[in-house]
């Protein structure tokens, strides 16, 4: 019954406020003395109200927004509203700044940079829950379980909490992967792309192998998100009837229901509905996943009324429901994964669309949890190559054009360093720039300007903002290495081998 009224207060806030969650700025206030001085006396209170919170945290909730650049905090604050919104875990009361480098590259993936924030250690390029002694795409030192790293889940699990994942992306995806998986590829999603690498599947397992029957795996409570394709054969998809992606003969859903103890209620949905209609009390253990592969992104479930994919906010309630259950409390990790695809194409609409989505989940989560108990951190796994720049003035729609260059043609507020969208906006006549005035930028997909001509625009070096709230928030304060966040959240839980609040 809780979980259905913070849904519907979110609603609520949603309908009063816009996306922000928060009043917007009247236009003719910031004109006044008076306004900023009385705006300021009051950030100065809310600092001083602020108070070192050293209770034990029972809950850890980790939300990882991918791709979520500081500058796109920024400008989904405007797609959201105005200067003044701010995003729900804006509002959280302590922020530091993880460096988000792995082992041996400057700027990371995912899959490197989520070794880190969820098992303690930095790795190398593109492998998975192992540590730096292990080269991408090799196909046999991950056998060597002594360079194997487990995650804060494990930490958990093994302290006697429950854990779970929720994800936009495939479930068997970089970033959720690390959560229980470990390979030297993190494109080895099943046993087809084991034996593209030149590896025998039967002995380099696969990642959603590893989620059915790994040791971090088999433990969780609740898996949901997207991908079923990676965990099926010759099974017709139910919702678009095309075969898996596997090569083994193999349905690993019908496995993992098969693995249920005596007496235990596995349960397993493909669709928003199934979801929704889940009783947490007669279900001990949930897996759903939503669609072949990712989730669609938000706008694209709205506009083409796709509404048997669940949100973001739907997937973490109804999550948080079969994992408060415990008494020992629990861990769960919550990926918005598409803001990170989006960026990737130049597709500025949507990656600001999907960091709003993510905001209403995490104030979905707060307001569902008591911060004296539940610790919620809010993070990204790597910056972008994308900009906010030029000087529109107060109001003007982010992603609009509303200055002109020396050229004399308008250019966009948003752009990036590189991408596809470089050949959107260069005229193949002389080379010169397209009018962007002339553009249908109201389209979901259009692309935004890039400098530089990609097939893929690429992640950045910059730092990345980390929110806290709760139980030992303060620890998330100043400049760290992007590893530490697992052991600072380990501390405040008393899970893990190492320092401890409770001790």
């Amino acid at each position: 019954m809780k979980s259905v009224l913070a849904v519907q207060l979110l609603v609520l806030s949603c309908f009063l406020f816009g996306n922000s969650l928060a009043v917007p700025l009247e236009p003719h206030s910031s004109s006044s003395v008076d306004y900023w001085t009385s705006n300021a006396q009051q950030t100065i209170e809310n600092i001083l109200r602020q108070r070192e919170n050293r209770n034990v945290a029972k809950n850890v909730i980790l939300f990882l927004a991918d791709g979520m650049s500081v500058s796109t905090v920024a400008m989904a604050r405007m797609y959201a509203g105005d200067e003044s919104t701010k995003l729900s875990f804006e509002n959280f009361p302590f922020i530091g700044m993880s460096k988000t480098y792995c082992v041996n590259k400057q700027v990371p993936d995912s899959a490197c940079s989520a070794t880190a924030y969820l098992t303690g250690v930095k790795g190398n390029y593109e492998t998975l829950g192992v540590n730096g002694k292990i080269p991408s795409y090799d196909c046999t030192a991950e056998l060597d379980e002594s360079t194997h790293t487990f995650s804060i889940a494990q930490w958990a699990m093994d302290a006697g909490k429950d854990a779970g994942l929720v994800t936009t992306t495939r479930v068997t995806h970089a970033s959720p992967a690390a959560v229980y998986a470990h390979t030297s590829n993190r494109d080895r999603e099943n046993d087809n792309e084991v034996k593209k690498d030149g590896c025998d599947p039967n002995v380099t397992k696969d990642i959603a192998m590893q989620l059915v029957y790994g040791k971090t795996g088999q433990g969780l409570k609740v898996i949901l998100g997207g991908g079923r394709r990676e965990f099926l054969h010759k099974h017709p998809d139910p919702e678009t009837g095309s075969n898996g992606k596997r090569k083994d003969s193999r349905n690993l859903i019908e496995e993992w229901l098969n693995l249920a103890g005596p007496g235990e209620n596995r349960t397993y949905v493909w669709n928003r509905d199934d979801l929704l209609g889940v009783d947490p009390a007669k279900t001990d253990r949930l897996f759903g996943m939503f669609d072949p592969s990712h989730c669609v992104y938000n706008l694209e479930r709205i506009q083409e009324g796709l509404d048997q994919e669940p949100t973001l906010a739907e997937m973490v309630d109804k999550a948080t429901d079969m994992l408060r259950k415990s008494d020992k409390g629990f861990f769960l990790f919550v990926e918005g994964g598409r803001i990170d695809h989006a960026h990737h194409r130049n597709w500025a609409r949507l990656s600001l669309d999907e960091t709003v989505e993510f905001s209403k989940a995490v104030e979905l989560a707060r307001n569902k949890f008591s911060d004296e108990d539940t610790l919620i951190l809010v993070t990204s796994d790597h910056s972008h190559a994308v900009t906010y720049s030029g000087y529109s003035s107060r109001g003007k729609d982010i992603l609009g054009a509303h200055n002109d260059a020396n050229d004399d043609l308008p250019y966009k507020t948003v752009s990036y360093a590189n991408g596809l969208g470089f050949y959107d906006h260069v005229s193949p006549s002389d080379g010169g720039r397209v009018n962007v005035g002339n553009l249908d930028a109201k389209w979901r997909e259009f692309r935004y300007p890039a400098t530089l001509p990609l097939e893929s625009e690429t992640h950045g070096g910059e730092d990345v903002a980390v929110y806290a709230s709760g139980p030992w928030a303060h620890l998330f304060k100043g400049t760290y290495e992007q590893n530490a966040i697992p052991h600072m959240l380990a501390y405040a839980s008393c899970v893990g081998d190492g320092l401890k609040a409770c001790s």
